[in-house]
């Protein structure tokens, strides 16, 4: 069983530097770290696992400007 941390989205965003409205942007855009949604509606809560967050960052992590460009072409 994976015994990574819950995190709020605040959290996550927090991790990532970026604001929570970012986040919620990216979920509804289908970009960002994969999220768990504790429950069925559409206001249920939102947590990131901390190893998801973690491995999307770490993706997002370069050496120089152009090895971010030829990765991720289109992605700012």
């Amino acid at each position: 069983m994976n015994n990574s941390k819950l995190l709020s989205s605040a959290e996550a965003a927090s991790l990532l530097g970026l604001s929570p409205y970012t986040m919620r942007l990216w979920r509804h855009l289908g970009k960002g770290p994969r999220y768990v949604k504790l429950g069925a509606t559409k206001q249920a809560c939102v947590v990131y696992d901390e190893a998801e967050v973690m491995a999307f960052r770490e993706k997002r992590t370069f050496t120089s400007t152009s090895a971010a460009t030829v990765s991720h072409p289109g992605n700012a």
